[in-house]
């Protein structure tokens, strides 16, 4: 009998633990230096991040991705435009890739959310930046 509670308790050690899914990222949020506004949507099984609205004043014409390391690309609209994609949970959080038009580089990021805030990391090479956006409604 002793044998069969240690063999049972054995089994229910060996399981893994199913890790809770990450809050979603899903939703609109505020940069943290208050420039713009970025919508989190579903896009096909991943999710996405697109600039919804510049909260900034813009040059005649709209703000364009003048710092894109693509020629081709630097006059496209920054609003509108895609700076998050293949975004997926992980087991700290969403796991994808992104685009600062900021500066116009690509980066691994990492991003975490907590409540009302979206904390982000995105890295390129070993450098890495953390930035915390507010969710609006």
């Amino acid at each position: 009998m002793l044998h069969r509670i240690a063999l049972a308790l054995g089994a229910l050690i060996a399981v893994p633990s199913i890790a809770a899914a990450p809050a979603s990222v899903g939703g609109r949020w505020k940069t943290d230096d208050g420039k713009a506004i970025v919508a989190m949507a579903p896009c096909g099984a991943k999710m996405c991040g697109r600039v919804e609205r510049l909260l900034i004043k813009q040059p005649a014409g709209g703000q364009l991705d003048e710092r894109n390391p693509d020629k081709a690309k630097r006059g496209r609209a920054v609003t509108g435009l895609q700076i998050y994609w293949d975004l997926v949970p992980s087991s700290d959080g969403w796991r994808g890739q992104g685009y600062s038009p900021e500066d116009g580089r690509y980066y691994k990021a990492h991003l975490r959310v907590a409540g009302n805030r979206l904390t982000m990391k995105g890295c390129v090479s070993v450098f890495c930046r953390t930035v915390t956006w507010t969710r609006v409604s």
